[in-house]
């Protein structure tokens, strides 16, 4: 045979498999840096700066420092399961009464709670305000919008059974991310509240994270979810697929209101409806005419609190 031909034919495999591993390779780092990328935007989405929240809540009239500050309280650190320590404020402006325990959404913290607390306040109950991990004050690396959270919730009810008695009687308000934590909370670990408030939650989160996906760039490529989800396991040890309050809700007994804008183009309202529909037993649901995302009670402050008195009514609620 040609020594020719032999030598050309060996140096068109080797070019070949140089050309095969260097695809490989810049395939292989493709697929790390988009795994990077997405789970850098899942697990450390960026909050919204604290001074600005609580400003922001001061200039739309819905917090007021002085106020506030006047109010009983007492700010403890409650200890997560992980051992995360968890900004915490039990307000008792109603000594003897029953509590509502407030989460706040993804990027606030817990001055942006202080307007629903007012509106149980009105209506004679206590409230513990609480950062969740990641947030405000409290300790935390990054967010699992209710995976861990759901732990931290049930951490800060422990020390207000601690605090006031295995008879304590208390309601959980949620607002977006705080929502999906309290309805995993209660449809996955305990159904200990007397209520649940929850205010534009997603119904599972893969499918809020390809519509967030798709909103940005116009598609969803089935590839990055899968790239998501394994980024997100590795670095953050929890899988995206368990965060599903539509499973979980079946499995709450006790009452549930939903609350979802019909103008919403974030979490979409549809995910609300699919979450009352699913639940069993006593509900209730608003959806209020006016507002982005978590912004229901900020357009439609009547019809809000008409709807919190409507739910506490039929279910005999009220302190």
């Amino acid at each position: 045979m040609d020594t020719r031909y032999i030598k050309n034919s060996r140096l068109r495999r080797s070019s070949a498999i140089k050309k095969g591993l260097a695809a490989g390779l810049s395939a292989a780092f493709l697929t790390a840096g988009t795994g990077f990328y997405l789970s850098n935007r899942i697990l450390y989405i960026a909050k919204k700066a604290e001074e600005a929240i609580t400003e922001r809540e001061t200039k739309a009239g819905r917090y007021d420092k002085n106020v506030y500050n006047q109010l009983p309280k007492e700010e403890v650190w409650v200890s997560s399961l992980d051992g995360t320590r968890l900004k915490s404020v039990f307000i008792t402006p109603n000594p003897g009464q029953p509590y509502v325990i407030f989460c706040h959404g993804v990027t606030e913290h817990k001055v942006n709670s202080v307007k629903y607390m007012n509106v149980f306040l009105k209506r004679g109950f206590n409230a513990v305000l609480f950062d969740h991990r990641r947030h405000g004050e409290s300790e935390g690396s990054f967010t699992s919008y209710g995976h861990f959270e759901k732990h931290d919730l049930k951490a800060v009810v422990d020390e207000l059974v601690r605090r006031e008695g295995a008879d304590v009687r208390f309601g959980i308000h949620g607002e977006s991310m705080g929502a999906v934590t309290l309805l995993l909370y209660a449809g996955t670990l305990e159904d200990k509240a007397s209520f649940y408030v929850a205010d534009c939650p997603f119904s599972d989160f893969r499918k809020q994270v390809q519509h967030q996906i798709k909103r940005e760039l116009g598609f969803s490529p089935p590839f990055f979810m899968t790239i998501a989800e394994w980024a997100v396991w590795l670095r953050g040890r929890y899988k995206m697929a368990e965060l599903s309050p539509l499973k979980a809700v079946g499995d709450i007994k006790n009452p549930v209101l939903f609350i979802h804008s019909k103008e919403d183009d974030f979490i979409l309202p549809d995910m609300t409806e699919a979450l009352f529909n699913a639940k069993k037993g006593p509900k209730q649901l608003f959806m209020a005419e006016n507002g982005i995302h978590a912004q229901s009670y900020n357009e439609n402050p009547e019809e809000y609190e008409k709807a919190i008195d409507r739910f506490l009514s039929e279910f005999h609620l009220n302190p």
